[in-house]
C-alpha cells in the first residue's frame, strides 16, 4: 500500500501520551517505527510489549522457532512490515535464510519439526483457534508441548496487534529492516 498515506503521524518520545513514554524511554534514541505508531495508544502498546517480551523470554521457544511463528502469522495477514523487521531480526539471531525465506513465501519448511510449528500457527490463525487433531497431534509429535500451543495463541495475538496497526496507520518500514522486505 505505498503511496497511502498514514491514518496518524509517527510519534516521538516527546510528543507521546505520557502513558507511553515509559515504554518508548529504552528505544528514546531510535524509536521503531511500530512502536511509534502504537504509542498512539499507551494501552494497546504496553499489551503489544508485555506479550511480546512474555513470547520472548517465557514461551519455551528458540529463537528460529520464535522468527517462524512471527513469521508465520505477519506472512498470512500479509503485514510487509512485521515480514521485514522480523527477517531482520532473524538474520542477527543467526536464523537460516532459508527458514525465513520459505515463511515469508508461504513454503513448506524442510525441517519437519519446523513445519509442524508453521502449519499449527497457520491453522490457529486461519482457522480462528480451531487447529484440527491432526494438525495438533503432528505438533505435539514434533516434542512440543501442549503449553507451546498456548504461547503460539500469545504470538498471534501480539503479532495481531502489530499487524493491524500496521495496516491501518500504513507503518513505514524503519531504514534498517528496508533490506529485508518482500516484494509487493
Amino acid at each position: 500500500m505505498s503511496g497511502t498515506p498514514q491514518l496518524l503521524p509517527l510519534l516521538t518520545y516527546e510528543n507521546a501520551p505520557e502513558g507511553s513514554r515509559a515504554i518508548l524511554e529504552p528505544f528514546r534514541a531510535r524509536i521503531p517505527n511500530l512502536y511509534a505508531a502504537l504509542a498512539h495508544s499507551p494501552g494497546l502498546l504496553s499489551t503489544y510489549r508485555h506479550g511480546y517480551e512474555a513470547f520472548r523470554n517465557d514461551g519455551g521457544f528458540d529463537a528460529t522457532e520464535q522468527e517462524v511463528v512471527f513469521l508465520a502469522v505477519s506472512q498470512f495477514h500479509d503485514c510487509r512490515y512485521c515480514q521485514a523487521a522480523h527477517s531482520a531480526i532473524a538474520a542477527a539471531n543467526g536464523v537460516d535464510s532459508e527458514v525465513v525465506r520459505a515463511v515469508v513465501t508461504a513454503r513448506p519448511l524442510a525441517s519437519s519439526r519446523l513445519e509442524a510449528l508453521r502449519r499449527l500457527t497457520l491453522e490457529l490463525v486461519d482457522r480462528r483457534g480451531y487447529p484440527s487433531d491432526a494438525t495438533l497431534a503432528e505438533f505435539l509429535a514434533a516434542g512440543f508441548s501442549e503449553r507451546q500451543v498456548l504461547e503460539i495463541i500469545l504470538a498471534i495475538a501480539v503479532k495481531t496487534i502489530s499487524n493491524y496497526t500496521n495496516h491501518v496507520i500504513h507503518t513505514p518500514i524503519d531504514e534498517r529492516f528496508a533490506r529485508f522486505a518482500p516484494e509487493p
